[in-house]
């Protein structure tokens, strides 16, 4: 399989991290939407990142469908909690970690490509306030303790969390305080210290970087 996109997008970056943890190899070629748009528009002509193209060929598009198909055809193993209600509350933090990732892309491009005179700062603080409700939610989920993600057992909730955390501090720092959330911080330095993302660090470079 070829995952396609640069590791700066946190949507390509959750499915790079995602493969290792699920044990199924993968190249990677990190494309950028804008400075390859032509070169990308020949491999999938949407040009969306990240785009996965499978053992056949086919062309999937969205980091959540990606790894839904991944899920599939892993070789015995799952990021995914099988109880119902373990399951419930992944899917709940998971929703939020894209919901933060979402909100972040937002704020990147109206920030990098809406001319200044032309940003609308009332959607900037709308949007602004929403990234923050979802860190707000997700640090509620962390009050218990941040989980031992260590030698396996980081699941896709806390994953994708690490992931947008990630994104969000190295793109939004500004609005996005460190010391406001003590256990997402503490969450994304253990996620960081793994072999899988250390593998496909954020950034423009290629999976797999060695370590």
């Amino acid at each position: 399989m070829k995952l396609i996109g640069m590791l700066d997008s946190p949507y390509v970056r959750r499915v790079a991290v995602s493969l290792q943890l699920l044990d199924l190899p993968f190249e990677h070629h990190p494309l950028s939407v804008f400075s390859a748009f032509d070169h990308f528009r020949q491999i999938n002509p949407v040009v969306k990142a990240p785009t996965l193209i499978c053992d056949d060929g086919t062309a999937l598009m969205d980091s959540t469908l990606i790894l839904q198909y991944a899920e599939s055809i892993a070789p015995g193993r799952s990021l995914l909690p099988s109880d119902p209600q373990r399951l419930l509350r992944s899917l709940r933090v998971t929703g939020l970690a894209l919901a933060a990732c979402e909100k972040s892309v937002q704020i990147v491009y109206e920030r990098k490509l809406r001319p200044e005179d032309a940003r609308y700062q009332p959607w900037l603080e709308r949007i602004s306030s929403q990234l923050l409700a979802a860190y707000d939610e997700l640090e509620r989920e962390l009050a218990s303790g941040v989980p031992d993600i260590g030698g396996g057992a980081i699941d896709q909730a806390w994953l994708s969390t690490a992931v947008a955390w990630h994104f969000s501090r190295r793109m939004t720092a500004d609005i996005v305080p460190e010391d406001e959330y003590p256990a997402l911080a503490a969450l994304s330095a253990r996620a960081e210290a793994l072999d899988a993302f250390r593998a496909a660090p954020y950034g423009d470079g290629a999976y797999p970087v060695r370590f």
